[in-house]
């Protein structure tokens, strides 16, 4: 073939003579699939459905490498269907259209389709509404694959077509034994290579998976061209761990994992786990979650859950901020940890947020009254005409410094918003609290 000539390479001249080892070790069927005993062991529902030939679409929702795309192959393999796979990345809207005419052509001819999506959550709201009329008429069968939460991701009236299936990361144990059965696979696997490897070896390589089946089979492909490399025959964990260099941390600093790690490091915060917060907040950073993002988070935690009961964690939180935003990664990492450990041992209140919001709540709830007369001011002569300020009591000029009026509208008289909590200093405010009411009763 010239340098020069653009014509278009067969496909099988194209593809890698030897596959990755995740395509060799891919299941062909249920009895080879490792994981997801919840939806495909004996009695589960995805199972059920694959054996009863339901043809309903679904979505299949769970993190990388958790089978998502087997598990649609699987199921075109039972059910002797012509398998589609699309790419939600790669494929716009004149490419949807053209694969569903050839669906429907195939569909008048008794033919199944089954057309699989990864990435659907990447599809636009417009794109996604093409599927609709197809999957209504059930010209094609559509499997859609995604790491997002479909509920916020994909059209609801798509989701109302599909059953949605949770796909969950594998075990360390399942990831044990699926890179056992490739290192010692002849046909597909590893088997020709003659390696060995203890149990602790292959744990390593499934602690620093996080999970992913393809990640881990990648990683033990990897650790066996380095042994041999070397001319050994055994598979440490010394050498498994200076092959994977660094273990894979599931994050999308946009996405579900983003929300749940940062309320999962709210949550330990508001219950004074300080040790859980510290892992949660490692996890992130180490993550690359933006440090300046969880500086803002800690900030807003020192005035949710800690409050009046120890004012000073405000000015801590933003310390760190500003020690974080001076001093960058990751020194400055530190700061945020230390400000974390603080809000936990912290005595907590929410007096001042629910406060807050009953305020807020009576705000929208009443008429705006207007301000009453002896709380206004009185700059000019008509206004004092107007009886502006009339009956002010200048708290200053008064033995206690607490006036005996009424501050609030006259619908609101009385109303109590703030109710200090017995924790920390919260529990010298509720005193004074008290004491002002006595002073304003004029006790």
């Amino acid at each position: 073939m010239s340098l020069f000539d653009t014509s278009p390479m067969p496909r099988e001249e194209r593809a890698p003579k030897t596959p990755p080892l995740p395509e060799r070790m891919r299941p062909r069927s249920l009895d080879e699939f490792f994981g997801q005993t919840h939806l495909v062991g004996a009695g589960g529902p995805l199972r059920l459905q694959m054996e009863q030939d339901d043809a309903s679409s679904m979505i299949f929702w769970g993190p990388p490498g958790t089978g998502k795309t087997t598990l649609a192959k699987i199921i075109a393999r039972m059910t002797q269907a012509s398998f589609i796979e699309f790419s939600a990345v790669m494929s716009g809207i004149k490419e949807i259209k053209q694969v569903m005419a050839d669906a429907e052509k195939a569909a008048s001819l008794g033919s199944r389709t089954i057309l699989f999506i990864d990435e659907i959550h990447r599809f636009n709201r417009a794109q996604q509404d093409a599927f609709l009329p197809y999957v209504e008429r059930g010209t094609v069968r559509l499997i859609g694959a995604t790491t997002e939460n479909p509920s916020f991701e994909v059209n609801a009236a798509l989701l109302s077509r599909c059953r949605v299936y949770t796909l969950r990361a594998l075990t360390e144990g399942e990831i044990v034994q699926l890179v056992r059965n490739a290192l010692e696979d002849s046909e597909r696997g590893l088997g020709e290579m003659g390696l060995s490897a203890e149990n602790d070896a292959l744990e390593t390589i499934a602690s620093y998976a996080s999970g992913d089946a393809r990640y881990s089979l990648n990683a033990l492909e990897t650790a066996a061209r380095l042994t041999t490399a070397r001319e050994e025959k055994a598979l440490t964990k010394e050498l498994i761990g200076e092959a994977l260099q660094q273990r894979v941390l599931l994050y999308d600093k946009s996405g579900e994992q983003h929300y749940d790690l940062i309320s999962a490091l709210h949550k330990s915060v508001r219950n004074s786990d300080a040790d859980a917060a510290l892992y949660w907040l490692t996890r992130m950073l180490e993550a690359g979650e933006d440090a300046m993002y969880v500086a803002r988070r800690i900030v807003r935690m020192a005035v949710e859950d800690i409050g009046l009961a120890a004012p000073e964690a405000l000015n801590l939180c933003l310390s760190a901020r500003d020690a974080m935003h001076f001093l960058g990664s990751p020194e400055g990492e530190l700061a945020l940890a230390q400000a974390v450990v603080y809000l936990c041992l912290a005595p907590k209140s929410n007096a001042v947020y629910v406060a807050y919001g009953d305020v807020k709540a009576d705000v929208a709830r009443t008429a705006a009254e207007p301000v009453p007369l002896h709380l206004r001011n009185a700059p000019t002569k008509l206004m004092k005409e107007l009886d502006y300020g009339k009956g002010y009591e200048y708290a200053h000029d008064v033995e206690g410094k607490v006036a005996q009026m009424e501050c609030l509208p006259p619908s609101l008289k009385g109303r109590r918003y703030y109710h200090p909590t017995n924790e920390g200093r919260e529990k010298l405010l509720a005193q004074r609290m008290a004491e002002i009411e006595k002073l304003r009763r004029g006790e």
